[in-house]
């Protein structure tokens, strides 16, 4: 019987149906023919009630069924939630299913509302968009199922609590290893870089095919095969690759949702795959106020899995950036000339410039990529139409702050330093872009 009451629920229907018997009750005080209707009605509702709960709570009603969610989630993309349902009943369920979710997704009201079939399966699927990286627990899910009278639900739990960690984004990570890998691709964002110079190394000589480089046909070989033979070049393998980010307080402006640093990590993990997969060495350095997590570039089996565990742990600290101890890692931890990839961010002129010179330094010392963003808020406000004189006003402050990240860019290409000023969602499609484009020009 406790067990009874516990998983027994009363809905809206119910409160409705007795609500109304209960207005016509004290109807029938000035109007006492109503009386005796309302007498009817109420014997005919408790019935009715009676009814719905034999047929709810009979030993062959069952409802079971399990979630399915994946071992990790990806931040910052779409993650798919299925409900597996059965029921056991002869008759068909109308089932409201309340899915205990985490904290971080604050969401007060979720629900699905499913109908089920006598005697069948169902697959429900939800998806869930974190933004914070962490571990993220799932309580129980509740099924409260209904008859078609509907006036009572019997509550079933068919699932566990269970923790899901977020991780950076590996849902990205495979899409754009998919496109950056293929010779000869479509898809979109992904720049097909046309190779300039031979600075790769000598892979085969093979028969001249349609589309070759003219200059690379090799004369003595199509000599002595009396055929047009051409080599063929792959780029210089071993290259090391750094993902260098900035997780200072700098970092901290939120877009859709996620932080600056939220999108750098994801795009870390991006290059360091790609990086790996074209048989170059990636390594992770992240900076504030003090030195934080520091892989040296390596190329081996368990290297990105090292590198997105580093990630994972990676937070925010609300101090400056110290660009000294990254110049002084820049010269002790790693080793040769390097492409480094330093995600930070600019929001003036005057920032930029303090700490230029430290920059000019790693430029000399490796091949240094600058990215920051470009705050899509103010570049949004800028297109809608002036209605007054205070949003004039607002709109050429906007202006100049677009125009002044403008000149962070030139300022810092004036010295020689490559550059990528990028919105926050394009920033994953833009950094491969330009790794892509520097693996064509020779110049990793």
């Amino acid at each position: 019987m406790i067990k009874l009451i516990r998983n027994l629920y009363l809905t809206n229907r119910f409160f409705l149906l007795f609500g109304g018997i209960i207005i016509l009750f004290c109807l029938s005080f000035a109007v006492q023919f109503l009386f005796p209707i309302v007498q009817t009605l109420f014997v005919l509702a408790v019935v009715v009630t009676l009814i719905d709960a034999v047929l709810l709570f009979n030993k062959n009603v069952e409802i079971t069924g399990e979630r399915q969610v994946p071992k990790i989630f990806s931040l910052g993309d779409e993650n798919p939630i299925k409900l597996n349902l059965e029921s056991t009943s002869n008759l068909p369920m109308y089932l409201t299913v309340i899915d205990e979710l985490p904290e971080q997704f604050q969401e007060r009201d979720f629900s699905l509302n499913l109908f089920l079939p006598k005697k069948e399966k169902r697959i429900s699927t939800y998806n869930l968009r974190p933004v914070k990286r962490g571990e993220y627990e799932f309580g129980h899910s509740n099924v409260f199922a209904a008859t078609q009278i509907g006036l009572l639900q019997r509550r079933f739990q068919i699932a566990e609590p269970q923790m899901v960690p977020v991780y950076p984004s590996v849902q990205q990570m495979k899409n754009f290893e998919l496109k950056a890998m293929q010779k000869i691709s479509h898809f979109q964002g992904i720049k097909k870089i046309r190779r300039l110079g031979h600075s790769y190394e000598f892979e085969q000589i093979k028969n001249y095919v349609k589309g070759d480089d003219y200059r690379s046909i090799n004369w003595k070989a199509t000599g002595r095969r009396s055929e047009l033979m051409v080599n063929q070049y792959e780029d210089e393998r071993a290259q090391q690759v750094y993902v260098v980010i900035d997780k200072s307080r700098a970092m901290k402006m939120p877009f859709e949702g996620m932080n600056l640093l939220d999108y750098a990590i994801n795009t870390g993990l991006v290059i360091a795959n790609i990086a790996l997969q074209k048989h170059d060495k990636a390594g992770l350095i992240t900076f504030s106020d003090k030195m934080g997590t520091v892989i040296r570039a390596e190329r081996n089996p368990v290297h990105l899995r090292k590198i997105m565990n580093a990630l994972y742990n990676e937070k925010e600290r609300h101090f400056e950036a110290n660009y000294e101890l990254l110049y002084y890692a820049s010269r002790n931890v790693i080793k040769g000339r390097s492409l480094v990839l330093l995600y930070t961010n600019f929001e003036s002129m005057y920032a930029m410039e303090r700490v230029l010179p430290i920059l000019r330094k790693i430029n000399r010392l490796h091949l240094l990529v600058v990215v920051f963003f470009e705050n899509t808020e103010i570049a949004d406000f800028i297109e809608d139409e002036a209605k007054d004189t205070e949003s004039i006003y607002i709109q050429t402050v906007a202006r100049g702050m677009i125009t002044e990240k403008r000149q962070i860019v030139s300022t810092l290409r004036k010295y020689g330093i490559q550059t990528i000023l990028t919105r926050p969602e394009d920033l994953s499609v833009n950094t491969v872009n330009k790794y892509l484009e520097l693996k064509a020009r020779g110049m990793i």
